[in-house]
């Protein structure tokens, strides 16, 4: 089946499409709702598909990561107030596994990768079961780790490759292999 994608705030450099996509951020573009900084941002980039119902969508990718909040990875959004984004995200000097789960705000949770760096192909999935989406992440196809589990509305919304470069423009996203498909089995635990 061929899904149709479009750009959200379509960067002005990109090329490839959702089985191999590359992108160039344009100047200070984020996802992000008042919480602690108090400004509203969305002006990040996203190609994106819609989605309805329990799904599993994953991709893999890689960044030049130099500047703080340099990110890149995967977006589920209904609209502007309700959405999730998450993959890595460079802060503190270092690349970060990152969720932000945005229900009219945004919320953030990190975990650091001290042993990863932008040579390393970090893989995330996610996938919603009814009311609850599961976020995880693979670093050089390491198993599956589990980031997050957290609320989210059931309702019809879209799902693609994001990247956001808040302190500047000129940071790429390299993104491969997008699979978007049935919800794998609920067992969070082996």
């Amino acid at each position: 089946m061929s899904r149709q994608f479009t750009w959200l705030n379509e960067p002005a450099v990109h090329r490839g499409d959702a089985a191999e996509l590359q992108l160039t951020t344009d100047l200070q573009t984020d996802f992000w709702q008042e919480t602690f900084y108090g400004f509203k941002r969305d002006n990040g980039h996203a190609y994106l598909t819609p989605v309805a119902g329990d799904f599993t969508v994953r991709v893999r990718f890689k960044g030049d990561y130099r500047e703080l909040y340099d990110q890149a990875g995967l977006l589920l959004r209904i609209d502007p107030a309700n959405w999730i984004k998450t993959g890595i995200e460079f802060t503190d000097g270092q690349m970060h596994f990152s969720v932000v789960v945005t229900n009219r705000q945004s919320d953030w949770s990190v975990i650091p990768l001290p042993y990863a760096g932008p040579d390393d192909e970090v893989a995330v999935q996610l996938t919603r079961h009814g009311s609850a989406v599961r976020v995880q992440f693979s670093v050089n196809d390491a198993p599956w780790q589990m980031a997050r589990l957290a609320p989210f509305s059931d309702a019809d919304a879209s799902v693609g490759m994001m990247a956001c470069s808040p302190e500047r423009a000129g940071f790429t996203a390299r993104f491969r292999g997008f699979e978007l498909g049935a919800a794998i089995d609920r067992k969070l635990h082996d």
